[in-house]
C-alpha cells in the first residue's frame, strides 16, 4: 500500500504520519458507520412505504404534469425528514438559491428577518441585502436583525428576546459554520433556540440551513421544531449522482408557498419537469448516509493530521460533529494555496488544474477552490476552499468515498511538504 501512495506522489513520512493517525480514528469511524447504517434504514424505509417504482425513474419534459417520480421523490424527502411535505426540483440551482425562494415565500413587505447565530454565510448577504443587491429581500421592504454569539459561542438569549419585535416573522438558523470559525450546532442545540424563540413569540417561523448536515446524525432539525429546513443536491442528500438541484422541506403550508415563488402563484408544484433526473436523485438519496458517512470520515482524518501538525482546527478531531465541513486555519495565503493544489491534483476530473483565487458571484472576497468533480461545484465530492483573507481559513469537505477523502488529505500535506510549508 506505501509504495502504492508512494507512485501518487505521496512520501513514505507523509503515508506513515496518515496511517499512525488513523490508529487512533477507529472507534469515532465505528461510530459514523453505525450513524450510516441508521440513516440508510430510514431512507430505505421512506423509499419502500412511498412505493418507489421503475416507472418513478424516468423524467417528464414540458409542463411537467402529471410526474409520478417527481412527486413520489418529494414524499420520500418529507417522510425522510419527518415533514409534512417537501419541495425537491432541479429547477432549484444551488443552496443559496433554495434558500433565496424559501425567505422570500414566506416573507412581505413590512416584516423582518431574524438571525439569532449572527452574520450568515457569504452568499446570503446579497439575498439579504446586507450588501446591496438588485432582487434582494432588503430592495423588497423586508428589513434584516441579526444578534451576534456570545465570544465562547454559546446563544445569546437575551438578546434574542430584545431582538423579537412585531415586525419579526420569520427566524434563519444557519446549522453549520460557513466562512467563519465558529462551531456547527447540532439538531439539538437548534431545537433548544427554536423552542426558546417560540416561548417568546409562537407564530414565528424558523427555517434551518441544513446545508451540509444531512445525515451527520440520527435526526434532522425538522424533529426538532423547524418549520423548514434547506438544501442542496449537490451536497450530502445528491449523494453525488444528483448533478442539480435543492430541497426545501416542511410544513405544507410553507411548501406551498416556496412552489409558488419557484414557478407562479396558480401553479406551484404542479408544473416543473424532471428532465430524465428522476433516477439520479432517488439512487443519490439512496446513497447519501453512506457517501455522507465518508466525507464525515475525511473531515475528521483531516483534523486530527493537521492538528497534529499544530495548526488549529474546527472542530478538534475529537469534539463530537454536525455536517462535514473541515476548517484548517493555514495562517498564509501560500499554505492556502498548496492546501487546495494538494486536493485538485488528487481529483478524478480536472486534476491538472492549479486552482488560483479569483472573485466570485455572491462573495466579498477573492475564493480559491479546489474541486475536481464529476458534478461542477458539487461539495460533497472532494473539494475545498476558503476566502483570500486572515487567517486564512481553508473549508475542506466532501470525498464520495473515504478512501478517496485519505488520498486527497494525504496529498493536501504533500503539497504543503514540497513547498516546504510543513514538516
Amino acid at each position: 500500500m506505501q509504495k502504492a501512495y508512494e507512485s501518487f506522489g505521496i512520501s513514505a513520512a507523509v503515508y506513515e504520519r496518515g496511517e499512525r493517525i488513523l490508529k487512533d480514528l477507529a472507534e469515532r469511524f465505528r461510530e459514523i458507520d453505525e450513524t450510516a447504517e441508521f440513516n440508510q434504514l430510514k431512507v430505505l424505509r421512506a423509499m419502500q412505504k412511498n412505493g418507489v417504482a421503475d416507472y418513478h425513474l424516468t423524467g417528464s419534459t414540458g409542463y411537467g404534469h402529471d410526474d409520478q417520480g417527481r412527486d413520489t421523490l418529494e414524499r420520500v424527502y418529507a417522510d425522510t425528514f419527518h415533514t409534512e411535505d417537501a419541495l425537491v426540483r432541479p429547477q432549484i440551482t444551488c443552496g443559496t438559491h433554495a434558500l433565496y425562494i424559501a425567505l422570500s415565500a414566506n416573507l412581505k413587505a413590512g416584516d423582518e428577518l431574524l438571525s439569532p447565530v449572527g452574520r450568515p454565510y457569504d452568499t446570503l448577504e446579497e439575498v439579504i441585502g446586507i450588501r446591496p443587491s438588485v432582487g434582494s429581500l432588503a430592495e423588497n421592504g423586508i428589513s434584516y436583525r441579526q444578534v451576534d454569539l456570545k465570544p465562547d459561542g454559546a446563544f445569546d438569549w437575551d438578546g434574542i428576546r430584545d431582538a423579537v419585535t412585531e415586525k419579526t416573522k420569520l427566524v434563519t438558523i444557519q446549522r453549520s459554520r460557513g466562512y467563519s470559525s465558529r462551531r456547527t450546532f447540532s439538531p439539538e442545540e437548534i431545537g433548544e433556540l427554536i423552542r426558546f424563540i417560540k416561548s417568546i413569540k409562537p407564530d414565528l417561523n424558523v427555517m434551518v440551513d441544513n446545508c451540509y448536515g444531512e445525515f451527520t446524525r440520527r435526526e434532522e432539525p425538522s424533529d426538532f421544531g423547524a418549520d423548514m429546513i434547506v438544501g442542496s443536491l449537490i451536497k450530502n442528500p445528491g449523494g453525488g449522482l444528483a448533478p442539480v438541484g435543492g430541497y426545501i422541506a416542511g410544513r405544507a403550508d410553507l411548501i406551498e408557498r416556496c412552489a409558488k415563488r419557484l414557478t407562479a402563484p396558480g401553479l406551484g408544484k404542479d408544473v416543473g419537469a424532471s428532465l430524465g433526473l428522476n433516477a439520479s436523485m432517488f439512487q443519490g438519496f439512496f446513497l447519501s448516509p453512506t457517501v455522507t458517512a465518508g466525507a464525515e470520515k475525511g473531515a475528521i482524518f483531516a483534523a486530527a493530521l493537521y492538528e497534529s501538525l499544530g495548526f488549529s482546527v474546527y472542530p478538534s478531531s475529537k469534539e463530537p460533529r454536525y455536517d462535514i465541513i473541515q476548517a484548517i486555519e493555514l495562517k498564509t495565503p501560500e499554505n492556502l494555496s498548496a492546501f487546495c493544489a494538494g486536493i485538485q491534483s488528487a481529483a478524478p476530473v480536472d486534476s491538472f488544474v492549479r486552482p488560483v483565487a479569483s472573485e466570485m458571484p455572491g462573495y466579498p472576497d477573492p475564493v480559491i477552490m479546489a474541486a475536481g468533480c464529476f458534478v461542477q461545484g458539487s461539495s460533497i465530492e472532494l473539494s475545498a476552499d476558503g476566502p483570500m483573507r486572515e487567517p486564512y481559513n481553508i473549508y475542506f469537505q466532501g470525498g464520495l468515498t473515504w478512501q478517496h477523502a485519505k488520498i486527497g488529505i494525504l496529498n493536501s500535506l504533500q503539497k504543503l511538504v514540497d513547498a516546504g510549508l510543513a514538516l
